[in-house]
């Protein structure tokens, strides 16, 4: 589909650099730029007789004040750039963010995560997104900037609904893309999930919509999936990885670890993700 309201979700207390780069994205899209400012609460405190204390009470206007004057920074600076805005801004408790997230996300077609970001809230916005809005999330890699407009794509497929589904979502994208690499790793031949050549038959269903796509069957040799993935990214210079969000449970993905618990955590290329 075609892009054309951005989400970027951005922590209060910093958040400058992915302002700029999210403008030069939408600028290069054509796309509105929603912003969102995060300040997450601190936790309250308690006095003596069990009432709240004025010093946490006085943090907490603090805490309000400096997300309003990020707000009216944030607008000026978009001002200059020259592109079509919205700025907004979030006081929240953490265990809300999420569902803050997700329920302005459902207005946009895909949500960017700023990169400069507390951890508690990085996490919870990414699932926010994730899992309450129906939409894609796109995080920026550490060595290349995230872009609409991909030129070389690389699509994670393991035939599962996630991958599907985040096959469907960036058809145009992939349409537009000079080379897409869908890549397999370590696949095995079965009827009831990758058919008897892994990759056939999406590549087929992808060459229909018009796109030229290179199948490539990885063998992880002990690696981790998404050492595989980055790496492979890399070798093809791809400028964004496609991928389905959350195959496990958030739970298992969390205390055992997972493809896209360590994305989120280490996106190396940038990378869209779709639940």
């Amino acid at each position: 589909m075609t892009y054309k309201t951005v989400l970027l979700v951005l922590d209060a207390n910093q958040y400058e650099t992915d302002l700029t780069a999210a403008a030069d994205l939408c600028a290069a899209a054509q796309a509105h730029l929603s912003v969102l400012l995060v300040k997450l609460a601190a936790p309250p405190q308690f006095a003596d007789h069990a009432g709240l204390s004025v010093a946490w009470l006085d943090v907490r206007m603090a805490e309000i004040e400096q997300l309003e004057k990020a707000v009216q920074a944030a607008q000026t600076t978009l001002k200059d750039l020259g592109v079509s805005f919205d700025v907004a801004g979030e006081h929240t408790e953490p265990a809300w963010a999420d569902n803050i997230v997700g329920g302005r996300a459902r207005y946009a077609d895909v949500t960017v995560m700023g990169a400069s970001m507390d951890p508690s809230l990085w996490t919870r916005a990414i699932e926010g997104a994730l899992f309450y809005s129906a939409r894609p999330v796109l995080l920026a890699g550490r060595r290349r900037s995230a872009t609409l407009l991909p030129k070389r794509i690389v699509l994670a497929w393991n035939s599962s609904f996630e991958s599907t589904r985040a096959a469907r979502e960036v058809l145009d994208m992939m349409r537009g893309a000079e080379a897409v690499n869908v890549v397999l790793v370590d696949p095995t031949a079965a009827s009831a999930r990758n058919g008897e050549e892994p990759g056939a038959d999406v590549a087929r269903y992808l060459a229909r919509h018009g796109i030229k796509v290179t199948v490539d069957r990885l063998s992880s040799e002990g690696r981790r999936v998404e050492e595989v993935l980055n790496q492979h990214a890399l070798d093809t210079s791809a400028d964004l990885i496609v991928m389905g969000a959350y195959g496990h449970s958030r739970l298992r993905e969390k205390i055992f670890g997972g493809v896209t618990k360590a994305m989120i955590e280490a996106p190396i290329v940038p990378v869209l993700m779709v639940r």
